[in-house]
């Protein structure tokens, strides 16, 4: 088994997507106007319209509903990051800090309310 993404089901792909290509400073690929996928490495973040699940009926996904998964980054500076995105982050939830255990985090919601971390390892650990 292979571990092939993340779809985060949203109301407005468009807008979903703008923001993700601006935070990860990567072009989306778009199959289709309800579908996009911003592929950093190894890891594909879907982001897909309520079309895309609705024949999941009453167990279909609903956008914006996200209240217990956080969508990570790994980046080289988180301050740097920060500053770069400050102008497109309109929830910040904590700007840049030093985690107890070493990371130094920011985190922040998406146009939909989903829970952002960008973090970096301390230095004595490797990206």
């Amino acid at each position: 088994m292979e571990f092939a993404s993340i779809r985060i089901i949203t109301s407005d792909v468009d807008r979903l997507t703008h923001f993700y290509e601006v935070l990860t400073a990567t072009t989306a690929v778009r199959p289709a106007a309800a579908f996009a996928e911003i592929r950093t490495g190894t890891i594909v973040l879907a982001i897909a319209s309520t079309t895309t699940v609705a024949t999941l009926g009453q167990h279909a996904p609903g956008p914006g509903a996200n209240n217990s998964v956080i969508i990570e980054f790994l980046v080289t500076d988180v301050d740097a990051e920060s500053t770069r995105l400050k102008d497109t982050l309109e929830n910040i939830v904590l700007e840049p800090t030093t985690m107890p255990w070493g990371n130094r985090s920011t985190l922040f919601r998406d146009p939909d309310g989903n829970l952002v971390n960008l973090f970096s390892k301390p230095a004595n650990e490797t990206l």
